[in-house]
């Protein structure tokens, strides 16, 4: 038998020499993220479609003693894909850490009544094929390193049954059970995780909310507060760090213990 083995409890969060990229990690839980990582040591390279708002965040990841990296990304484009991951290995001589937090959708907006098949088809290219696509180019990146953790951002709607939200909701779903997949495709030296948010503070959020919605969104939530970036981060960084180097193919939901819907 395989005796224990003891580890600091620093040790198990230590990024240190790393290479992270995050995507969409200019602003909400994707910058949240980033700075989570570059606090535990890794050097972060951050792909947003604003180019402009990745410089704006370098500087805050950079005051942290780490190394980054702005690029400009539209993960609909497979070349801007193939670019980016190029332009980090170049830059930083090989990727560990992917945490493939772009997402969008019509979620809420999908009846299917009125909703295009193309509308359709963007859920699942915005949610499922672009992290899928960057997952292969980064694993053997991650192999020859020998260390690697992909990490998905996915959604409470994923396991929700809600109006208007088929296409969304069936591509977060669709998330969940390909990261149990690829984990066995990508392991041993690369883990794969998700995690999906509740209700959490985002600018998107925050522009339709009103105390009335955060008072039902509340109802059912044992932890009586609406979830912030950094929350969201917290458990990005479990699935990034050596804590978790037995754990792969799972989906946590980080959601104050409830459900925020309007129902």
């Amino acid at each position: 038998m395989q005796e224990f083995q003891h580890k600091a409890f620093n040790e198990l969060f230590d990024l240190s020499g790393k290479v992270a990229i995050v995507t969409g990690g200019a602003n909400g839980i994707g910058k949240a993220t980033a700075l989570r990582l570059a606090e535990a040591g890794a050097n972060i390279a951050i792909a947003d479609l604003k180019l402009e708002d990745a410089q704006a965040a370098l500087k805050d990841i950079e005051a942290l003693g780490v190394k980054a990296l702005a690029v400009e990304c539209n993960i609909l484009k497979d070349d801007d894909l193939v670019t980016m991951v190029d332009t980090v290995v170049a830059e930083f001589g090989t990727v560990n850490v992917l945490i493939n937090n772009v997402g969008g959708g019509g979620g809420g907006r999908e009846n299917p009544t009125t909703a295009s098949i193309d509308d359709i088809r963007r859920d699942f290219e915005l949610n499922v094929f672009s992290g899928w696509r960057l997952s292969q180019l980064c694993a053997p990146h991650m192999k020859k390193s020998g260390y690697g953790s992909i990490v998905f951002t996915t959604s409470m709607s994923s396991v929700n049954k809600s109006p208007n939200m088929s296409g969304y909701a069936g591509s977060k779903a669709a998330v969940n059970h390909m990261v149990a997949n690829l984990a066995h495709d990508f392991g041993p030296e690369v883990r794969v995780n998700a995690v999906g948010p509740g209700a959490t503070r985002t600018d998107a959020l925050k522009t339709v909310l009103t105390p009335e919605i955060e008072k039902k969104m509340l109802a059912n939530t044992p932890i009586k507060r609406l979830g912030e970036a950094d929350d969201i981060a917290g458990a990005m960084l479990y699935f990034a760090a050596p804590i978790s180097t037995w754990v792969s193919g799972q989906t946590t939901f980080v959601n104050g213990g409830g459900v925020q819907t309007l129902d």
